[in-house]
Order: structure tokens, then C-alpha cells, then sequence
């Protein structure tokens, strides 16, 4: 799917004030309330906009301790842990990986004992060989797409 210079403006509209309304939007870009919602209907049908709604910071709900936990699995049972780690509250993120293991997860946790739990959890699932735990110290470059968006647009103006 192609962005252009408007679908670039909507999306960094978005980001930067993702509380204001359709209609707000479209005042401020200077388009029709028609089109700007049928850009926004046509990025979400697309999968350029996945969600909308609040981020929430794991660390205000309790939970201020990051890890990447990478697990390797028994050889045909992927989608199996999959599921189980599912069922895991804990980990807010799961991805197949290359290299060194099968997933790696991202497990939050209220300390470091629970972090403990969490892995050992995770150890004791059916299909699960190993883990290895990596403790986040501090966040350098938080969650964000705004840099790779204004790329994207600047390539789209430019071709």
C-alpha cells in the first residue's frame, strides 16, 4: 500500500494529538469530513492503522519490571507454547524469532521475585526446552513511529 503526503499528514495528526475528533482533524488539514474518513476507514481496511485507543504503561499498573524472555521449543511445538503463553498475563508480546531460540517474549512483572515466577512458569509449560532472560534497565528509545512515517512520507513526495 502506497501513502501519500495526505495519508503522511492524517497519520502524523494522529499521533501527535490522538484525542481530538474527526471533525477537528479535518478543520485542521483542510479537507472534507467525507474524505478525511474515508482515508481513515481505507488506512485501517489496509492494516496501517491497527488500533486506536490508550497506551498503558505496564510500570502504572504495577508492573515496572521489562524483561525479554527467549524460550526455545521443542521441535513441532510452536503453536503449541504459543497458546500457552497466551494464557500468561504477563507477557504482553510473543514473536517468532530466528537465531538464537524460538520466541522471544516480553514479560513485565511486578518485581524480580515475580519475575522469577513468571520464568519458571514459563520453563514448566509442555514443549518448552529453555529460557534466557534479558532485564530491561532503562528505556532509551520508547515505542514510536512518527520518524519512520515522516521517512515513508518524504519517499512518497519524492517517487
Amino acid at each position: 500500500m502506497t501513502v501519500d503526503e495526505l495519508d503522511t499528514r492524517i497519520l502524523r495528526l494522529l499521533l501527535e494529538q490522538p484525542r481530538t475528533s474527526v471533525r477537528e482533524y479535518a478543520r485542521i488539514l483542510g479537507v472534507a469530513r467525507g474524505t478525511l474518513q474515508a482515508r481513515l476507514d481505507r488506512l485501517e481496511r489496509d492494516g496501517v492503522i491497527t488500533g486506536i485507543g490508550p497506551t498503558l504503561s505496564p510500570a502504572a499498573l504495577g508492573h515496572p519490571v521489562l524483561a525479554f524472555v527467549h524460550i526455545e521449543v521443542t521441535q513441532g511445538h510452536l503453536d503449541d507454547v504459543g497458546a500457552e503463553l497466551a494464557a500468561v498475563p504477563e507477557i504482553v508480546e510473543a514473536f517468532s524469532i530466528t537465531g538464537g531460540g524460538d520466541l522471544l517474549t516480553r514479560v513485565v512483572a511486578r518485581d524480580n521475585a515475580h519475575l522469577e515466577d513468571v520464568i519458571q512458569k514459563l520453563i514448566s509449560l509442555p514443549g518448552v526446552v529453555r529460557t534466557r532472560t534479558e532485564v530491561a534497565l532503562r528505556e532509551r528509545v520508547p515505542h514510536r513511529l512518527l520518524p519512520l512515517l515522516e521517512s515513508v512520507g518524504r519517499a512518497s513526495a519524492r517517487g
